[in-house]
């Protein structure tokens, strides 16, 4: 299983792909949107990607539309992973096509939960 983890912060991302990698996944990190689409193009499509809002170049909500666009990647789960907390954004996220959304600051229980509601891995 392949994951991808997009966040502008290095600290975010070390800390996802830990608690990914635990449960068995290989991780692929972007800084950016546009970097994750890159990235995808380079190493094939993601189970999972793990997606931060605000972000610089591209933010994950572009991305979300970017790759809801593109049938390659129609299997590929999308969990927002984000401090926008407002219903409004977690509604539009889900509308362009996340799959779930984790508020910031999150807990490894909290992914893995999402994990299991998504049938990726067992929380």
């Amino acid at each position: 299983m392949r994951a991808l983890v997009i966040d502008d912060s290095a600290a975010v991302r070390t800390i996802l792909k830990r608690i990914l990698t635990e449960c068995g996944f290989e991780v692929v990190e972007a800084a950016d949107g546009r970097l994750a689409l890159d990235r995808l193009r380079e190493v094939g499509s993601a189970d999972i990607a793990l997606v931060d809002w605000n972000m610089p170049v591209m933010d994950g909500f572009d991305f979300i539309r970017a790759v809801r666009a593109d049938h390659a990647h129609d299997g590929m789960r999308l969990m927002m992973v984000t401090t926008e907390t407002e219903i409004a954004q977690v509604a539009k996220a889900l509308e362009a096509g996340a799959n779930e959304y984790v508020m910031k600051p999150f807990t490894k229980d909290m992914i893995l939960e999402k994990l299991s509601l998504m049938g990726i891995a067992h929380a």
